[in-house]
């Protein structure tokens, strides 16, 4: 490329073309043009004129990756380097027709890509082939968004499932089908006038609501058919970021003059008001999805638990029993705030459903923290627990009744009621052999009678608060010890003494010194 002082550009031919290093310079100058691309395209949500910029980087990078694929035509390279130059080529040239929206192009290049690649993965072992199926799904996104863009109405469910299966997309295609589906939500929305829950029939008309309840049954179907917890995890967090936006723009419409004008109209039914009652409903699916999701969560943690000996093999920090009493503690009071919820107060069918819920997250959290006490050999703790769950679950299946379709997907009581009688059988089990055991109990040089170091130096015992931050050396503060007091004194003899006259002293003007008569006075 020239010299030390001048730059002179070569171009690459493919007469020159004796080293591989070669097609990796065309390649670079390829990849520099793209995630300059890339870079503007983050930059180009706050400043629309750089997308030009963008296009041009893109051109760019399509003219190096033509040159490659030309290049790649010689004889000097092999079949593999060949298909791969082409299908980057076509990568590139989807890429740049997707952002001018020029979609049937786009997808002829994404296709033409995707047959490669899908030739290439068949071609070779499996470790090669797996980077090469990598590809294919990256780019199945952008082929079925061309598709749907094109007229092909069922690419659409397509892309939706795709994204709740994951969880969300990322790359070029994200935002795009992220603002799709809004559209098409918004379209979808422009029909929905209402909603029932409960018996009553709410008007829905605000645009926010109509679309996050249209995408409600399909981010439910989403996580319910999630192939692992992180995903699952994902989703629920995306659910419950919606729902609140939802619930925002419910309170802005809930302003102080507009809910007493409504609520004096709605004063004698006794009814809240229609937005009152939307904004419960919202609350209601924030706080019951927020339960399933620390369910899910107790769940995996559950199953955790019983691999605990695995955990900690690989070093691993196992979990605790404690964690889960964590989580049963935020259901309940997300249940706690269900039965608050404006509107539902004098439903009897739904205070009564939630006391149940209730009293079965209850014996499930008693059940936990019972298994912490039996950790730390806290035996009669541990079995008053145990008997509080049992009184918790018979009250679930005496007072289910009409409501067991409510509690299907509550964890079952019954299974629970079986775990724990065998779990207090095996708590009487130690607890017995924990009380005979000679190992356990302290020997005579280990008992502590509470005296501190000063007062049994004579003694030898083992005490390991010696070597801590508490150690009992003397007792401070030091205990009261009677002393003798202050002997009081009592002048008698003040009462029986008789001064001198002093009539003639004073008549003389001269000073009286009481200080001497007193002197000469005492005896």
């Amino acid at each position: 490329m020239g010299n030390r002082h001048k730059f002179t550009g070569k171009k690459v031919t493919e007469e020159i073309l004796s080293d591989n290093r070669y097609l990796l310079l065309i390649l670079m100058d390829a990849e520099r043009a793209w995630s300059y691309a890339m870079q503007l395209k983050q930059e180009a949500n706050t400043e629309p004129r750089k997308r030009f910029h963008l296009l041009s980087r893109l051109r760019k990078a399509v003219k190096h990756a033509e040159e490659l694929e030309r290049l790649c035509e010689s004889n000097r390279v092999d079949a593999k380097t060949k298909l791969e130059a082409q299908a980057y080529m076509a990568y590139l040239t989807g890429m740049l027709r997707f952002e001018h929206q020029e979609w049937k192009a786009a997808m002829e290049a994404f296709n033409k890509c995707k047959t490669i690649y899908e030739k290439l993965a068949n071609a070779f072992t499996e470790e090669q082939a797996v980077l090469y199926n990598q590809r294919v799904e990256e780019i199945s996104p952008n082929i079925r968004y061309c598709a749907y863009n094109i007229g092909d109405q069922s690419a659409m469910n397509e892309l939706m499932q795709m994204r709740l299966r994951s969880g969300g997309t990322e790359g070029l295609l994200a935002e795009k089908l992220e603002a799709l589906i809004t559209q098409t939500r918004a379209k979808q929305a422009a029909t929905m006038s209402e909603v029932e829950w409960r018996g009553r029939t709410v008007p829905v008309k605000i645009d926010k609501v109509r679309i996050f309840l249209l995408g409600l049954a399909d981010n439910e179907a989403a996580i319910a058919q999630a192939e692992n917890e992180e995903t699952k995890e994902r989703l629920f967090e995306s659910l419950l970021s919606e729902c609140r936006d939802a619930i925002q723009a419910v309170r802005e419409e809930l302003k102080p003059d507009q809910k007493q004008r409504e609520h004096s109209l709605e004063n004698d039914s006794g009814k809240v008001s229609n937005i009152q009652y939307l904004h419960s409903y919202l609350t209601y699916i924030k706080l019951s999805t927020a339960i399933k999701r620390n369910e899910s969560m107790a769940k995996s943690l559950q199953k955790a638990l019983l691999q605990q000996q695995r955990s900690d093999e690989d070093g691993k920090r196992s979990p605790r029993p404690q964690d889960l009493i964590r989580l049963y503690d935020i259901i309940l009071q997300n249940l706690v705030e269900l039965t608050q919820l404006p509107g539902l107060e004098e439903d009897k069918n739904f205070q009564k459903e939630i006391g149940l819920k209730t009293l079965v997250y209850k014996a499930y959290r008693c059940f936990f923290i019972a298994q912490s006490y039996v950790l730390v050999k806290k035996w009669s703790e541990a079995l008053v627990l145990y008997e509080r769950v049992l009184k918790y679950a018979r009250e679930v299946q005496s007072g289910a009744g009409a409501h067991r379709n409510s509690l299907k997907e509550l964890p079952d009581v019954q299974d629970l009621i079986t775990q724990v009688n065998a779990e207090k059988y095996s708590l009487q089990a130690a607890a017995i052999l924990d009380a005979n055991d000679p190992h356990e109990t302290e020997s005579p040089s280990q008992v502590k009678d509470g005296k501190p170091l000063s007062e049994r130096f004579e003694t030898f015992c083992l005490d390991p608060s010696l070597v801590s931050k508490q150690v009992s050396l003397v007792h401070f503060p030091p205990g009261f010890q009677p002393i003798p007091c202050k002997p009081l004194f009592f002048d008698l003899a003040l009462n029986h003494v008789a001064f001198p006259p002093l009539e003639d002293k004073v008549e003389r003007g001269e000073p009286v010194r009481l200080s001497m008569w007193w002197h000469l006075a005492w005896p």
